[in-house]
């Protein structure tokens, strides 16, 4: 592996809902000579902290509570065009990896990556440019040809962040407050999602979930 980059004088904002992981990437990021400048323990946490602190780079995991990584990803980009974000997830699938890039992430790295990966993703995504982790670029050009054999690929983005709340057992009235949705709206995605996954209550889309590891039981 090529010799870590210098990441001297970049402004970081980190969002995982795990501390210790958040120390962790801090050690790291300033041992290469950032700053972290704030950190967000869930997709809320992490929009509402973007703005004050304009930081150059977003450094946020997929799997958080409340909206999620991906729908803290949605709001901000909404609010600052411009932003830098680098998406992390534990998981390998190619969904989620498919559907943040498409929402406007500068990149997407599994945690399983080593430490220097993570270096060069921030470095790569901070200057502006593209980074997908080598281990799931692979499946991730594959699912772009061969989505048809996938139900979950045929869920639109609003369906597949309603679809992950459900299947992490939020409730339609607990996803409707924290997506800023009336309750209606989301019955009308949970009745689409039912008829696009052939499923017809909330074990049966976990298990959708569980089986595209998507969530870990």
């Amino acid at each position: 592996m090529m010799k870590p980059p210098s990441l001297h004088a970049l402004r970081i904002l980190l969002a995982d809902d795990h501390a210790v992981v958040r120390m962790g990437f801090r050690l790291l990021l300033e041992g290469a000579g950032a700053e972290v400048v704030g950190e967000a323990d869930c997709g809320e946490a992490a929009v509402q902290a973007f703005g004050p602190l304009q930081p150059d780079l977003l450094l946020m995991d997929v799997s958080m509570p409340g909206i999620g990584g991906l729908g803290a990803l949605e709001r901000v980009l909404a609010h600052h065009p411009g932003a830098r974000v680098l998406m992390l997830s534990a998981h390998d699938d190619a969904q989620i990896p498919a559907r943040a890039l498409r929402a406007g992430a500068g990149g997407y790295l599994s945690k399983r990556a080593h430490p220097d990966e993570l270096l060069h993703a921030v470095a790569t995504v901070a200057r502006g440019q593209r980074y997908i982790d080598p281990a799931i670029a692979p499946a991730l050009a594959l699912a772009q040809f061969s989505g048809g054999g996938d139900p979950i690929a045929a869920l639109t983005e609003k369906e597949f962040a309603v679809f992950l709340q459900l299947a992490r057992g939020r409730s339609v009235a607990e996803i409707a407050e924290s997506h800023s949705l009336s309750p209606s709206t989301v019955g009308t995605h949970l009745y689409h999602i039912k008829q696009k996954l052939e499923v017809s209550n909330a074990a049966e889309i976990a298990l959708v979930a569980v089986r595209c590891r998507l969530i870990e039981v």
